[in-house]
């Protein structure tokens, strides 16, 4: 058996050590690697990882920061229940997204995203200025390029939806983006791949138009169709738990 040395475990961290350990102690939270064991002390962290103990206190700060865990007197550190996690940073989003592929969790986004982008793109209809006119209507050429799908259409989805957000001037909106960006890569690339096509450019085109035209209900009604046509994919692929809905 040979031994891995310090150095050769800082590598696996990448440059930033702190954000590395946050990634890596991250991942290993939310995948469920503690659920039947403690949470290693600061001294074991820096062990395991060939890191200081600065480094793994920061780390440590940074997840309880983001609700992973807690620590208590006389205790040490523990691991939170996901109820505690702060779904709304990107990081803890990021980590449960690629775990374990879960269309619960889809479904959840996405119905936060009905709730919230079809008043954006209301609002959108009645505050964006010329420069937000712009970057959405930037956005939806983007797709339009793009349809051939790859990376480059889900970058252009991404970039329509954050413009209409930003566009509401709802500064609560507008922080919203981050979680945007980061979740709806997974809700495109899985509807995408249901459907076997990109995402559809007439219903983007006609949210895009609404707003270019001062017309809230009309945006609205038609942001509300895109998730909702998303939120009918996933039920869907589930059909029982769809079924089982409507009774």
């Amino acid at each position: 058996m040979i031994d891995t040395t310090p150095a050769e475990l800082r590598l696996n961290l990448g440059r930033n050590l702190t954000h590395g350990l946050l990634d890596a102690l991250g991942r290993a939270i939310v995948t469920g690697q503690y659920d039947n064991g403690a949470f290693p002390t600061e001294a074991e962290l820096a062990k395991q990882h060939g890191v200081s103990r600065s480094v793994t206190r920061e780390a440590v700060k940074m997840l309880t920061a983001k609700g992973l865990v807690s620590a208590r007197p006389r205790q040490g550190t523990i691991v939170q229940p996901r109820s505690s996690w702060n779904l709304f940073d990107t990081d803890v989003l990021r980590w449960l997204l690629n775990r374990k592929f879960s269309l619960d969790l889809l479904r959840q986004f996405n119905q936060l995203r009905s709730a919230i982008e079809p008043e954006a793109a209301a609002l959108a209809a009645l505050l964006a200025d010329d420069n937000d006119l712009a970057a959405i209507n930037a956005g939806l050429e983007r797709m339009k390029a793009a349809e051939t799908g790859g990376e480059q259409i889900l970058e252009a989805d991404i970039a329509f939806h954050v413009a209409v957000l930003k566009g509401s001037k709802n500064p609560f909106f507008a922080q919203f983006q981050d979680v945007v960006g980061t979740a709806l890569r997974s809700s495109i690339q899985f509807t995408n791949r249901l459907k076997g096509h990109s995402a559809s450019i007439p219903d983007h085109a006609a949210v895009a138009h609404a707003i270019m035209k001062r017309q809230p209900d009309k945006a609205r009604a038609a942001m509300k169709k895109l998730v909702s046509d998303v939120l009918d994919l996933i039920d869907a692929a589930e059909p029982g738990k769809a079924a089982a809905k409507r009774r």
